[in-house]
């Protein structure tokens, strides 16, 4: 046979490859349909229904815009998420800058202090913020004991407090979504503009940040997003102005029963997430979250931005020659690694904290502690109570791995070994669980489960959990397969093998480190997630992070320290151990 025709016949075996392999991503394009769209569009449609005639009706959307309650509380939501995110933006940019100018090996060490926030549990960062920032907590401790001040500082329940605790929570969030689009600059662009007489300012902002911006446009849409759905830090860290719309349609659901008005609520949050996905898309593209290429604006809004580039640049210039004026060429070269370190001790020390509070001999959380031992771990591993909450987290999260890793895996399989239009449209729709806030997706899930009979299940926590960590198996899965070569199958299938032989003897093989990582980080997703144990736990079937949730609200004590420190260890061993397979040459 001729190249060519051998050649014919391998392009026509990968094209039928590449069609049946779509077919991979139904299970999980079924599981989506069932346990995530159709939960939340139940959700929203009671929000356009009158509970007692059932006929279409406006009113839930009629008493928010004539509550100034509601309003209030609306106003409240947006403008804690924007200035997470600009704050988020503000301290992450340097930091992830900083990063991507060190070589990998020291890169991928550095960026553990980094991955290790941002997989921590919400509610051990926001039971270390308590500690940090109450009346009695370690900042007042101290400026007390030295004399700084009188009296306790407000540094608790007011919108500061929210603020450092959503501050901290995204950070790491912001920091790993423009890391990757930092990375990929080749500096020798802006070294060719320093080259060409451009000053060292104007190269930075306007050839490396015009590039980076799509990175930071992502990481700002996110962090934004992840910030509307947000109720344990404002719920603990701050007071009754702080009420953000994800803790009314707690309320809403959990004591009043209202599903309508919660779904009106839940509606408006979505709108909001949904308008700023489409004014970014408008702007950038949608696949640059994910990684992809990005035009960064278009005719005047083009030019508008090089011009506010423009006039950054001569300011930064300015003021770059004036801090070199002071502190001279070497002292100005240390403030961006000064900061970055600072930036990573604001990430790492709060948790890092509780640990010393764990081991108090005290009843009560005092720093430093009077003494120390083991009792209140003790404590913990003799209570059937949280033993029984933490075996049932090890089981879901076990299970919600395998689901999760499974679909993850199949559909990131799939969309490698596809070349249609639809690709990006399903790319898309799977991320759609990371875009749409969880407690929508929480809310909606319990509103389905108490209708089939899930609720206080372990299986209604697998399902709920495994929606979530979806995402999060298949972006990773998709970067590993992004680097793999596809021939391989294609020399499989050339020589008699079959899909399921290609894809257990060659496929799975060679990127079982990603495989173990995609599981691994679908594990921790399940570990401390709240939001669906919550609502779909029942107060039966409680995992460790709700019974966390509950001690929490009832009383802080030295427990609740121990119970940290074993989530802290647990999630922070998963993770290394997810970083190596991801990262060793096998995946």
């Amino acid at each position: 046979m001729s190249a060519v025709a051998t050649s014919r016949v391998t392009a026509r075996r990968a094209g039928g490859f590449r069609f049946g392999a779509l077919w991979l991503a139904v299970p999980g394009l079924l599981f989506l349909a069932v346990f995530f769209v159709w939960p939340v569009a139940q959700l929203l449609g009671l929000s356009l229904f009158d509970p007692d005639s059932g006929r279409p009706s406006l009113a839930t959307y009629q008493r928010i815009a004539a509550t100034d309650v509601y309003l209030r509380v609306l106003g409240i939501t947006f403008r804690i998420a924007g200035y997470t995110a600009l704050y988020s933006l503000l301290i992450g940019y340097p930091l992830a800058y900083w990063l991507a100018r060190l070589p990998d090996i020291y890169r991928g060490r550095m960026l553990l202090f980094v991955m290790v926030p941002f997989w921590t549990s919400y509610l051990v960062k926001t039971f270390a913020w308590m500690i940090v920032l109450g009346r009695s907590g370690i900042i007042n401790s101290l400026a007390i004991g030295a004399g700084v001040v009188d009296q306790p500082l407000p540094l608790l329940h007011n919108e500061f407090g929210v603020m450092v605790g959503m501050v901290h929570a995204m950070v790491p969030l912001a920091v790993m979504t423009m890391l990757p689009v930092m990375a990929g600059i080749d500096r020798r662009l802006v070294q060719a503009a320093q080259t060409l007489g451009a000053s060292p300012a104007h190269a930075f902002w306007l050839i490396y940040f015009k590039l980076s911006l799509p990175g930071v446009a992502a990481a700002g849409l996110l962090v934004f997003i992840s910030s509307l759905g947000f109720f344990i830090v404002p719920a603990f860290l701050g007071g009754r102005r702080e009420t953000m719309l994800a803790q009314l349609i707690i309320t809403q659901v959990q004591e009043l029963l209202n599903w309508p008005f919660a779904g009106a609520l839940a509606a408006m949050m979505l709108a909001a997430a949904l308008v700023s996905c489409w004014v970014y898309d408008r702007v950038f593209g949608l696949s640059t979250v994910a990684g992809g290429s990005a035009q960064v604006g278009t005719g005047r809004i083009r030019d508008l931005g090089l011009a506010i580039l423009a006039q950054v640049a001569r300011l930064a210039g300015g003021l770059s020659a004036l801090t070199q004026g002071l502190i001279g060429r070497r002292g100005s070269a240390l403030i961006l690694p000064v900061f970055s370190w600072l930036a990573i001790g604001f990430l790492v020390l709060p948790t890092l904290l509780v640990i010393p509070l764990a081991f108090t001999s005290s009843q009560f959380l005092e720093f430093p502690p009077p003494g120390y031992g083991l009792s209140w771990f003790r404590t913990y591993f003799e209570s059937p109570l949280w033993i029984q909450a933490t075996i049932r987290s090890f089981l879901v999260a076990f299970a919600t791995a395998v689901a999760a890793t499974a679909i993850g895996g199949f559909t990131a399989l799939a969309l490698a070994n596809s070349r249609t239009r639809w690709s990006g449209l399903i790319f898309a729709f799977f991320l759609a669980p990371m875009i749409v806030p969880r407690i929508i997706i929480a809310v909606g899930l319990f509103y389905l489960f108490a209708r089939i009979g899930l609720v206080a299940t372990d299986l209604g926590l697998v399902i709920g959990h495994t929606v979530l960590a979806i995402p999060f198996t298949l972006v990773t899965m998709a970067a590993v397969l992004k680097g793999y070569d596809q021939r391989l199958d294609q020399a499989a299938a050339t020589l008699g093998a079959n899909r399921l032989r290609t894809l257990t003897g060659v496929t799975v093989p060679l990127v079982k480190g990603g495989l173990v990582a995609a599981f691994l980080f679908a594990f921790i997703t399940s570990f401390d997630e709240l939001s669906i144990a919550i609502f779909v736990s029942g107060g039966v079937k409680t995992t460790l992070p709700k019974q966390m949730w509950d001690d929490m609200i009832l009383q802080l004590n030295p427990t609740l320290a121990a119970v940290s420190v074993v989530v802290f260890i647990v999630v922070t061993l998963m993770l290394l151990v997810a970083e190596r397979f991801r990262s060793s040459p096998s995946s």
